[in-house]
């Protein structure tokens, strides 16, 4: 969804401050907008769980265009299981990984944020708001109702300084990270059941809503969480 993120932001003509723990996709994702005729620069690796590599991100932003109008909070990786099988590190991991960089990017970002009267995007989940039958994602909800709620709170803190803070909630989307429970078509088949328009969501389609908010386009929306997930959080 990042890259996808990437190439949308780049078409829409925002100049590109990104990162990535795979220097392999880094490097893909800065020649995919680099394609498209886009302005991109890129660190990695970068692990956005450790405060000074969000710092040495915000620095790069800084140093190279002196400000930062749009934070888009997409970074995370959930370590999936059931309440019964949890290990400590895995519940630690997925909090640390979904939850604290969100807020750790965004702390260290917020002087700047501040100054521009910035949009920030954060990544919630359909999984924030209802339990999904087949999904083993006892760390993953916990962290992704975290998230969508450290929003509103972003949007009330913000509000003096002219920041709009708000989130999507994808629903099931094809990614590297859900690829190999999609082979799994007792899986699929389920999970597809509990939702309306009975396809899979592309991360093209997280991109477009993420634009949107972004953008002067949604002016007058803060706070609020938007369900891209093709029904599935209303049946």
């Amino acid at each position: 969804m990042g890259r996808a993120a990437a190439l949308k932001f780049a078409q829409e003509g925002a100049k590109i401050v990104g990162c990535d723990i795979n220097t392999t996709t880094d490097a893909a994702t800065i020649e995919a907008v680099r394609e498209l005729g886009g302005e991109i620069i890129s660190i990695s690796p970068c692990d956005l769980t450790k405060r000074e590599n969000c710092e040495q991100l915000v620095n790069l932003a800084m140093k190279t265009y002196g400000c930062i109008d749009v934070l888009y909070n997409n970074a995370g990786m959930a370590h999936m299981s059931w309440l019964d099988d949890c290990k400590h590190d895995d519940w630690y991991k997925t909090i640390d990984q979904e939850l604290s960089l969100v807020y750790q990017l965004t702390q260290v970002a917020w002087p700047h944020l501040k100054e521009s009267g910035a949009s920030i995007v954060n990544v919630g989940s359909a999984n924030g708001w209802i339990a999904i039958h087949p999904v083993p994602g006892i760390a993953h909800t916990a962290a992704k109702g975290g998230v969508i709620a450290m929003t509103r709170q972003l949007a009330m803190e913000g509000r003096a300084h002219g920041i709009r803070a708000n989130s999507i909630s994808p629903g099931l989307i094809q990614t590297l990270q859900t690829a190999p429970l999609l082979e799994d078509p007792e899986w699929t088949s389920d999970v597809m059941q509990k939702i309306m328009m009975g396809r899979i969501g592309q991360p093209e389609e997280i991109a477009a809503v993420a634009s949107f908010l972004a953008s002067d386009e949604s002016s007058y929306i803060t706070a609020a969480d938007i369900w891209v997930d093709g029904g599935m959080t209303a049946w």
